[in-house]
């Protein structure tokens, strides 16, 4: 069964609501494993079988529901598109990429229109789709950029909201002004909060612009017309997006927080519009005619200020990504032939050889084939010393060349470079949600069917009981409740603070899978780490070089000894010949040539250096013959005891020196065990050395629990039996050979570099190597739980206090009676959304404890 993950673009989403919308169609799409829609990115991420469901079934399930797909299109000449039968070719094969929705060829123009879905689809896979079907395309095909299209829908996005807002607030405040002389008499509005607070000002206002009173006391309906007049085009225009929202949930039998708004501003318009068009009805009745129009302006400038302010907070979340995309050049340059030429970077294919001068980006991932300098991979890893690079060392897109210049073989371009891959997982990671969101999810499921409800029902009890004139006071009531309610906090208080979070956590190479993992990191009591390439390098280095004491009394010097070890172990393959080699090369140690090279399997490795016979062998070897070690027997027993791998060099029979190998610990473990502590997790040690090895690197770091002896694959076992005995474990590995026990563990770190990204299996991956990772992973973790927790409580505490106020809780017990008003209730709406936002935004200045 063939399963993918894709993620789609929505459109049309404006709160918690909708996303749940869509999400539960999805869902019961036929061949949908999983959903998870994403309010705060406008994104699905769908996990499915690609042989029950296509995207366009997708998209269309989607449309259902009143909401849409983001589409592209793409038009691109094809070269020799003559007959019938290859148009049907070449449509069907572009049809049969994933994400594309339809593809028209026109024989006569010689092209073809390509409509996809943004992300799923590269011009690079647009052109191959070409070449598979029998034909060419007459130029390289630009695939819109799927980022700069978020980015400049957001700046269209706000730049509308913008004047939409500005428009409200004008007509806000002219009908403001004008509704302040026919408030002096409108006692019914003297429930109303905003009314009451406005009444002092009345004098003010008579005194500043009297013949707008007299205007208002010679033809009040002519100023409620003029009001009408200009609160229309507030409505068809600044609001038109509510009704229209509300018009399309209605046709799919769905509501959110379109309808809110719709129904609140729609009635309180409707009954200002009755009010001034026919007044005889209220006369009739013995009501006022009281008109609202700077309450339906008022609460439309106020949503559409905070979603204003919402979408430019927003835009800010997802500012990692932008950074991390940016950092790819638009060009580069590529030797072919003997020519150089500067061609776009999606025209670089697997094979070319790219040449990179000083201060250069580097375009896409390779190894280099000449020329030697420092490259910044900060972007990778977030450490910022330069890596030094050499033929045969990998580079990675994205990074930047220092002083040096160097030419390098592509070996990966497009979607599979590193750094594309770090963007993946973390766009991955932030359609995800925690699973603490589900509870926010039910609720924004219900919640505005249970909103009308409440509005309908504190209507009806005023209506039953209120003061007179019952109409209007109900009236407000219902409208206060509508515009307070805000399913959008619910839906932003997870995604928000996971984009942001997770962002952050991409710019200190720290990649976390999702809502999940940062939730399983605030739970785990235990950590368990695997010692062999996390705590220690990895890599066997010379730690120390002893000369041996000559009859004479002299001792041997140690660059002597390491000058003649070099030069045989300069030709074997051993693992630890190379620490050797590169000891002496270390400390610009000249290495002799060697003669009749012998490697000795188990034992060691001899050859002629300047017609001596020199000897490289083991300890047990070296006892085996005999060789008498004299003054250096106390050091081989102490190195030994302390877990190191002492080697002896050893010259025509006689022992001249000892060196000294061991695998070190990382610089900076000790401090991250220290941190990790404080913050009150227990630390162990997993590791298949004996015990004394592990021991010792415990001891040295601050780890007080070992477990030793342990084969790769019992260790997912040592995992498992903790986590029975109720502990939430976490395991740090590299990723690879540790992978049994990062899937068994709740939590996996995997220390790892850019290129190990495509096949981390664990929760949370680690581009840098030094533990310091481990302890800035956990910090960010938690802070971003905490920040999703107080956002929940932010979000429910606030519709648990404003709805009832709203209804009219206060009105019983104050004297004067008080009602909160729209207006009120419409900005305290805006500021539910922007307080999340807000507090998900602090994330961004989150600094590790322990620099990197």
């Amino acid at each position: 069964m063939a399963s993918a993950r894709i993620t789609l673009p929505i459109e049309g989403m404006t709160c918690g609501a909708c996303a749940t919308t869509v999400q539960k169609r999805l869902t019961q799409a036929a061949g949908v494993r999983e959903a998870a829609v994403n309010f705060a990115t406008g994104k699905a991420t769908v996990t499915l079988d690609d042989s029950k469901v296509t995207v366009a079934d997708l998209v269309k399930a989607v449309r259902d529901v009143g909401y849409d797909c983001a589409k592209a299109t793409a038009t691109f000449g094809i070269e020799g598109l003559h007959y019938a039968s290859g148009v049907a070719r070449l449509e069907v094969e572009l049809a049969e990429l994933e994400g594309v929705l339809s593809a028209v060829a026109n024989q006569a123009t010689e092209q073809v229109r390509v409509e996809y879905v943004p992300g799923l689809v590269t011009g690079r896979d647009l052109e191959a789709a070409v070449r598979r079907s029998g034909f060419a395309v007459a130029e390289p095909v630009a695939a819109e950029d799927p980022v700069e299209r978020e980015r400049l829908r957001r700046k269209a996005e706000v730049r509308g909201l913008a004047w939409k807002f500005v428009v409200a607030a004008l007509a806000a405040i002219v009908t403001m002004v004008g509704s302040m002389p026919l408030m002096a008499n409108m006692e019914a509005k003297g429930h109303d909060l905003v009314a009451r607070l406005m009444q002092p000002l009345n004098g003010l206002f008579e005194g500043i612009i009297p013949p707008l009173y007299e205007f208002a006391a010679a033809s009040p309906q002519l100023l409620k017309l003029v009001m009408f007049a200009v609160t229309l085009p507030v409505l068809l225009w600044s609001g038109r997006q509510f009704f229209e929202g509300t018009w399309s949930g209605l046709k799919h039998r769905s509501a959110d927080m379109n309808t809110l708004i719709a129904v609140g501003t729609g009635a309180a318009f409707l009954y200002s519009a009755v009010a001034t068009a026919l007044p005889w009805i209220f006369q009739a009745a013995g009501l006022p005619a009281d008109v609202y129009y700077e309450a339906v302006n008022a609460i439309i400038a106020l949503i559409l200020l905070g979603r204003l302010l919402e979408a430019r907070a927003k835009s800010q979340t997802s500012q990692a990504i932008r950074q991390l995309l940016a950092l790819r050049p638009q060009t580069a340059t590529v030797q072919r032939g003997h020519q150089d030429f500067e061609i776009p970077v999606e025209e670089i294919e697997v094979g070319d050889k790219v040449l990179v001068r000083p201060g250069e980006t580097l375009a896409v991932d390779g190894v280099v084939l000449s020329g030697e300098s420092s490259v910044n991979e900060a972007m990778l890893t977030g450490e910022p010393m330069p890596v030094d690079k050499k033929p045969g060392d990998e580079v990675f897109g994205g990074t930047v060349n220092a002083m040096g210049s160097f030419t390098y073989k592509a070996t990966a371009v497009g979607k599979d470079t590193a750094l594309a891959q770090v963007v993946r997982l973390v766009e991955e990671a932030q359609g995800t949600k925690a699973p603490v969101q589900r509870l926010a999810d039910q609720v924004a499921g219900i919640f505005v069917p249970v909103v009308i409800a409440i509005a309908v029902a504190s209507f009806v009890v005023w209506f039953v009981v209120g003061p007179e004139p019952r109409i209007v006071f109900s009236t407000v009531a219902l409208v206060t409740v509508l515009v307070i309610a805000c399913p959008c906090a619910l839906g932003l208080a997870t995604p928000t603070a996971i984009m942001v979070g997770t962002g952050k956590g991409a710019e200190h190479g720290i990649l976390i899978r999702g809502g999940e993992a940062l939730e399983g990191v605030q739970r785990i009591d235990k950590i368990v780490f695997d010692k062999t390439g996390t705590i220690t390098l990895g890599a066997p280095a010379v730690t120390h070089v002893l000369g041996a004491k000559r009859s004479d009394g002299t001792t041997v010097s140690p660059v002597d000894v390491l000058r003649l070890a070099a030069a045989v172990e300069a030709r074997s393959e051993h693992p630890l010949a190379q620490a050797i080699v590169d000891a002496a090369k270390a400390k610009s140690v000249e290495i002799p040539s060697v003669e009749r090279f012998v490697a000795m399997e188990g034992r060691g490795a001899r050859g002629i250096v300047a017609k001596f016979l020199v000897e490289v062998i083991s300890v047990r070897h070296a006892e085996e013959r005999s060789l008498a070690l004299g003054s250096l027997e106390r050091d081989v027993e102490r190195h030994i005891l302390a877990g190191r791998s002492p080697v002896v060099v050893v010259v025509n029979d006689t022992v001249q020196g000892l060196l000294v190998l061991s695998d070190e610990v990382k610089p900076g473990a000790k401090q991250a065990m220290a941190r990790l502590k404080e913050l009150g997790l227990d630390l162990y040690l997993l590791s298949g050395d004996s015990k004394a090895a592990a021991g010792l690197v415990a001891k040295e770091v601050g780890i007080d629990r070992v477990i030793a002896e342990v084969s790769p694959r019992d260790k997912a076992d040592e995992i498992k039996r903790l986590q029975e005995d109720g502990h939430v474990v976490a395991m740090v590995g590299d990723g690879i050979n540790d992978a049994p026990a990062l899937a068994q563990s709740n939590v996996g770190f995997a220390l790892g570099t850019g290129t190990d990204v495509a096949v981390e299996a664990s929760d949370i991956t680690l581009l840098r190597g030094d533990l310091s990772a481990v302890v800035s992973a956990v910090e960010l973790s938690r802070r971003t739980m905490r920040a999703i927790r107080d956002n929940l409580f932010l979000a429910f505490g606030y519709n648990v206090l404003a709805i009832p106020l709203a209804a009219g809780l206060l009105y019983p017990f104050t004297n004067p009676g008080i009602l909160l008003s729209p207006i009120v209730a419409s900005a305290a709406m805006a500021l539910s959304s922007l307080s999340v936002v807000g507090n998900s935004l602090r994330l961004r200045r989150f600094t590790p404890s322990l620099a990197a």
